[in-house]
């Protein structure tokens, strides 16, 4: 059971669940196009400014999302990280950050040069791929288990 009857009034309550509905496909939007600039790039050489740019955005996205989700989890199952239902998602998301933190770091150190910088980018969002998976996954059970309350009532 993903949650109990009081942490779905809890999750359906709360602001931050509505906060989170809206980041979540926006931040999939600027990575999406994101992704297409990054791709550009190294496929032609053409528009590192602006594919930087939208990693910036893009990593602004997930800092965002990062702390309202925190919010969100301590709403609704009062801790900010790490509530078993949503466990394994945080920890994934924490490489996610640091994927992106890293390249942040590349970039504003000169450590890395462009073409490497994009590649650490894509790995960045790789595992954002696999980390919205997860909680599109986590979505879904949710709604299953709305479904079977509501056929058992």
């Amino acid at each position: 059971m993903l949650y109990t009857g009081a942490q779905r009034a809890r999750r359906d309550a709360s602001v931050w669940t509505l906060v989170q509905g809206i980041l979540a496909p926006l931040q999939f939007m600027v990575f999406v196009i994101s992704l297409g600039l990054v791709l550009r790039f190294l496929v032609t050489g053409a528009g590192y400014e602006i594919a930087t740019w939208s990693i910036l955005v893009k990593t602004g996205f997930l800092y965002l999302i990062m702390v309202t989700g925190a919010i969100w989890e301590k709403v609704v199952f009062g801790q900010y990280l790490f509530a078993p239902a949503f466990f394994w998602e945080d920890v994934f998301s924490f490489g996610v950050i640091a994927l992106h933190s890293a390249y942040l770091w590349a970039l504003f150190s000169g450590a890395m040069g462009p073409d490497g910088q994009m590649v650490l980018a894509l790995a960045a969002y790789a595992a954002y791929v696999v980390n919205a998976g997860q909680f599109l996954l986590k979505l879904r059970a949710a709604r299953l288990q709305a479904e079977g309350a509501e056929g058992a009532a």
